[in-house]
């Protein structure tokens, strides 16, 4: 495979404004260039630093973007990252990025390089905006201290004033004050003249307090959404087009097994998987990846020091379990609920989630809830789900 130099140098021949239009330009683009190695060190980070960014510099795209692109290229190929981005503002780049017409050329003059990403957009997240600080209400300026201005403002005032002095007297120079007043106010609005008619000050009800308003209990994502169960691994073979991946048959109790693709290349053999009893997500939005569209998920552990360095393995449900069969969280509240028939990519169910789950000092399976940080084994009707060695681990 050709290496990121050459593949930035090809898209710089197909679109020369790529490298920038002026000294300046040209300078703070080569600089980028040589920090996008860096970038991807920590996907967390640069997911933060992409979201409100269409390109890495000014408003084009630049070198610096293809470099990037080509840097990502191996972390966005596999199977975690595509299905269910914990990134979604890097992917939306990474998808922007290979769209340009001098990325597609560099592609075709250096076939089987940095190919594009085969996925369906609808399926991605949405990032999560925060919302602004609310505005401090200015409080309203005493009724006595306003000015009006023209000729009602002078009207108001002269029956503010009248009003003032009828009720100051006593008797019938209070009487005639009001009607003075009134007489005032008919001349220049066009009211109907009230002679005779003494006008009566309303009094003021006293407003009833408000009703507190009743917190209504979070109706967040929750763990008992996911649609989890116990699958057999039927067959297993090498992703035609994707050197990461594996393409895998499972059973989960349906008429039919389910096509899954996962990135699991690197860190298992085809017969490790092949023949497996392991976890399927099943209510995911189906991906094509490469394509081939990917109908579910593995549940896989991924080692606290790193998929690297610890290694990844199955989650797999207790001995003799049967494809199909339900997989659940411990606790009143999520052991009976109905998982959703389909998970919204825009809710970002499994992703707020996700974070969560993790393998105890016993290398049982569990949930802890972030808030109250109880912990909620997952487990089907036969016992816990465990990992054979991995403790602390991240489960995706």
């Amino acid at each position: 495979m050709s290496n990121v130099s050459e593949f930035v140098s090809a898209a710089e021949r197909a679109d020369p404004s790529l490298v920038g239009s002026n000294d300046k330009d040209k300078a703070e683009i080569t600089k980028l260039v040589n920090e996008t190695e860096g970038y991807v060190k920590d996907l967390s980070a640069l997911n933060e630093k992409l979201t409100p960014l269409t390109y890495l510099y000014s408003n084009a795209p630049s070198s610096a973007d293809v470099s990037l692109y080509a840097h990502l290229h191996p972390a966005l190929i596999t199977a975690p990252t595509t299905q269910h981005p914990q990134q979604p503002s890097l992917l939306r780049y990474f998808l922007q990025i290979q769209s340009l017409d001098a990325v597609q050329s560099a592609q075709k003059s250096l076939p089987n390089s940095f190919p594009s990403l085969d996925i369906d957009v609808s399926s991605l997240a949405v990032p999560e905006r925060k919302a602004p600080p609310p505005k401090v209400k200015k409080e309203k300026k005493p009724a006595a201290a306003a000015q009006p201005g023209g000729v009602t403002g002078a009207v108001s005032n002269a029956v503010s004033g009248a009003v003032n002095a009828a009720t100051s007297a006593a008797g019938a120079a209070a009487e005639t004050a009001v009607n003075a007043a009134t007489a005032v106010k008919d001349a220049v609005v066009g009211a109907p003249a009230q002679e005779g008619k003494k006008k009566e000050k309303k009094e003021k009800k006293e407003k009833a307090p408000k009703p507190q308003a009743v917190k209504e209990e979070p109706t967040g994502p929750l763990p008992s959404m996911i649609d989890m169960r116990v699958g057999k691994v039927l067959d297993v073979k090498r992703h035609p087009d994707a050197d990461s991946l594996y393409v895998e048959s499972i059973d989960v109790g349906e008429e039919e097994p389910r096509t899954v693709c996962s990135g699991l290349v690197k860190y298992m053999s085809e017969d490790q998987i092949r023949g497996a009893t392991i976890v399927v997500i099943c209510n995911l939005k189906p991906v094509t990846m490469r394509g081939v569209k990917s109908y579910a998920m593995l549940l896989c552990a991924s080692s606290k020091d790193g998929k690297d360095e610890g290694g990844i393995e199955f989650v797999y449900p207790p001995e003799g379990s049967q494809p199909g069969e339900r997989i659940y969280f411990e606790g009143e509240k999520y052991e009976n609920a109905k998982p959703e028939a389909q998970l919204n990519p825009k809710k970002k169910v499994f992703e707020t989630i996700q974070p969560g789950f993790t393998t105890l000092d016993t290398k049982e399976a569990a949930w802890i809830d972030p808030e109250t940080k109880t912990v909620h084994k997952i487990r089907t009707k036969d016992g816990v789900l465990t990992t054979k060695t991995l403790i602390g681990a991240s489960l995706s």
